[in-house]
């Protein structure tokens, strides 16, 4: 039987867009170097053009030059048509990566959304909320015994108002007169305190040392004032 009707062939698989696209611009690169290749001999024949006299030679030049620009427009006609197949092709691959990607978002979002449908059946608001009161319960009661522990002891609670300026009142006077001497206390100024040694009536302090009057001309005293020690008494 597969001798009489044969055998069916596989079908290859129709081309990608990639694959459509990168085909149509290698074509465009070879139209580009062709259309290249024939802006060089415009180059050529417009050299002789220019160095070419008016007559038959120059004519023939121009009817050469002509014929390779009129394969240049062509070339750039077909080059363009090439162009815009690239673009339809691009915008086309464009809108189905778009799509790709919407496909590829929904079914995120919808594991997501079954991951949060089971996660919001074990959490409740109602047990959150009562939490948080349980929370602020425990919080009032921590500030309370703070308040409780900074309690002051043995502190007089009739002071006034009238009391507290009076008190700055009266420190503000102290201070004053304590800085009047160029910031110097008043306990610190020496005209404001009288001079012990003249409320006292002390001798003042001698400047010698002290000898006693029944030595002071026949026995020789020592730095101390004391009787100095004879040489001869002093053994080796």
């Amino acid at each position: 039987m597969r001798r009489v009707f044969g055998v069916k062939k596989d079908k290859e698989p129709p081309p990608s867009l990639n694959d459509a696209s990168d085909r149509i611009n290698k074509r465009g690169e070879t139209v580009d170097e062709k259309i290249k290749r024939l802006d060089g001999e415009l180059a050529r024949y417009k050299e002789q053009i220019k160095k070419t006299r008016p007559g038959p030679a120059q004519e023939a030049v121009k009817a050469r030059a002509m014929r390779v620009l009129k394969q240049k427009r062509m070339y750039e006609g077909q080059r363009d048509m090439l162009y815009n197949q690239t673009f339809n092709l691009d915008q086309v691959a464009f809108a189905s990566e778009g799509i790709k990607d919407a496909q590829q978002t929904m079914t995120a979002l919808k594991s997501a959304n079954k991951e949060l449908k089971g996660m919001m059946k074990t959490v409740k608001i109602q047990d959150i909320d009562n939490l948080q009161d349980e929370m602020m319960d425990m919080m009032d009661i921590s500030n309370e015994i703070q308040e409780s522990l900074g309690r002051s002891y043995s502190v007089p609670d009739d002071i006034d108002e009238d009391d507290l300026m009076g008190e700055l009142d009266a420190l503000e006077a102290d201070m004053g007169q304590e800085t009047e001497g160029e910031g110097v206390p008043s306990y610190l100024q020496p005209d404001n305190e009288p001079d012990l040694n003249e409320e006292l009536n002390l001798p003042s302090a001698p400047s010698g040392h002290a000898v006693p009057a029944g030595r002071a001309n026949n026995q020789a005293v020592d730095e101390f004032g004391f009787p100095a020690v004879p040489h001869a008494s002093l053994r080796s």
